[in-house]
């Protein structure tokens, strides 16, 4: 695999691993016991620490990405083991 085609599977790891990693670890004013501003989401953060969130999503990244080029190295999972009508019979003929 060229080195581009990889940079740009894991560009596409990062922003699908954000909205794995969003969810955690994120804390309303409510439970934090502050004070709402009129206009608030009562479901929105109290404190945002977009450097931390870039953290975790590379580490998440990396981690599925390195998962990725060792299967495609060593081809643990194939769309052979998911072909459920066993096409190859059709191809041949």
């Amino acid at each position: 695999m060229r080195w581009t085609s990889a940079l740009a599977i894991y560009v596409l790891f990062w922003a699908f691993s954000v909205f794995l990693v969003l969810p955690f670890g994120v804390r309303t004013t409510r439970e934090v016991g502050g004070e709402t501003v009129p206009g608030q989401s009562e479901s929105a953060p109290h404190d945002f620490h977009a450097g931390r969130v870039a953290w975790r999503v590379t580490i998440v990244a990396t981690t599925l990405f390195v998962l990725f080029q060792l299967n495609y190295a060593y081809g643990w999972i194939t769309p052979q083991m998911f072909d459920l009508f066993d096409t190859r019979d059709m191809v041949r003929r």
